[in-house]
């Protein structure tokens, strides 16, 4: 890439530091962005199953909403429950639109009212984070305030022994579950974090003030555990974990329930439930729920060590196109194909096979259940 088109790039309050730290840049959604550091794409993402990872999501947006009615008022653009999230709670949500599909997914947190950020804190996707601004200004922002926050910078610290080289800078986060969170000092830095991050591992997810981020960042990368990770490590780690990137796996196209999401709409928002509907696409989303789906995604095992990925078609034994697949790798933990695909649901059963068309050759897959690599949240 040119000067003038790097140049052209947004970058995260910690851009000098990758570059300190020999980090390789690829442009992504509008940011210049880490995709690895020297160790490489592989001992990172060994590094963040063994110890611990620090990756920068500086790029992605956060938002406040605050007013008496914002929880109720989101709950017209999100099928979860937002009213009943309490104080230090997180959730997994995602807009709909008026055909079922998904415009973005993102985290509903709830902090406490000390925390200075907000009734209600929101990450969104870097991709779609201005879209996302005006889809609640245009539809509420008439119902409770709605502020980006482009001042505050984000970190994501995950693997087993994140806590461990957390609390030496604040031990009150080791009494912290998996979706809660606090505001608490570190490094004399005062954040808001919470135990969640999008690797399968334990870890934290820290919002900090933009001008601090550096200090922060060093601060943890001293820690004997921490090593950096890029934007590479965290696409195969949560992969193995079968969690969904938007744009790739889950579209305005793909409703919920055709992409496996069902579980993070809660019962009182279901047909029948005491807050049912009122959001957009919830007469489509509520006949898949009770009828089901053409298609489901899955998840894939090759049965030959040859990598599939995204786009490649898959067909069942005879040719006949079956569906296709939408993130695909080697997993770096599993040691053999892995992907994630849309398939016609009735070969959608655990153990069947189909095949992945790579350079017009038909390679067996399996259907196998997700995640490929087990979640290691820390549930309370």
């Amino acid at each position: 890439m040119s000067e003038a088109n790097t140049a052209a790039l947004h970058k995260t309050p910690l851009h000098a530091l990758h570059l300190q730290l020999g980090a390789k840049m690829v442009p992504f959604a509008g940011y210049d962005m880490p995709v690895s550091y020297p160790r490489g794409i592989l001992g990172e993402h060994r590094h963040c199953r063994a110890a611990a990872a620090l990756f920068d999501v500086s790029h992605m947006g956060q938002i406040r909403l605050d007013g008496p009615d914002a929880a109720r008022a989101l709950e017209s653009l999100v099928p979860v429950d937002v009213l009943g999230l309490t104080e230090g709670k997180q959730r997994y949500g995602f807009f709909t639109n008026s055909s079922g599909g998904l415009l973005d997914d993102l985290m509903i947190t709830r902090p406490q009212a000390s925390a200075g950020v907000g009734d209600l804190l929101l990450i969104v996707n870097a991709a779609g984070k201005d879209a996302d601004l005006a889809h609640l200004l245009t539809h509420i922002g008439h119902r409770c305030r709605v502020q980006a926050l482009p001042e505050r910078a984000l970190l994501a610290l995950q693997g087993p022994q994140a806590v461990t080289a957390l609390a030496r800078l604040a031990p009150g986060v080791a009494e912290l579950s998996f979706m809660s969170g606090g505001a608490f000092e570190l490094a004399g830095i005062p954040c808001y974090l919470t135990r969640s991050g999008y690797t399968g591992e334990d870890g934290f997810e820290i919002s900090v003030p933009a001008e601090s981020a550096e200090t922060l960042a060093r601060a943890l990368l001293a820690q004997p555990e921490v090593e950096p990770a890029g934007l590479g490590a965290r696409d195969t780690l949560r992969l193995e974990a079968g969690l969904c990137l938007y744009g790739h796996d889950i579209h305005a196209t793909t409703t919920p329930i055709e992409a496996g999401l069902g579980w993070a709409i809660q019962k009182v928002r279901w047909p029948g439930g005491a807050r049912a509907g009122g959001y957009p696409g919830a007469d489509v989303i509520a006949a898949q729920l009770a009828t089901g789906t053409c298609n489901k995604r899955v998840g894939l095992v090759g049965l030959e060590r040859v990598p599939v990925r995204e786009d490649a078609e898959i067909v069942d034994g005879h040719g006949h196109r079956l569906g296709h697949v939408t993130s695909g790798t080697i997993g770096p933990s599993t040691g053999q194909p892995i992907a994630m695909a849309y398939l016609a649901s009735n070969h959608c059963a655990v153990s069947h096979e189909v095949f992945a068309l790579v350079r017009g050759k038909p390679l067996p897959m399996r259907v196998t259940a997700l995640p490929f690599a087990p979640h290691r949240y820390k549930r309370s």
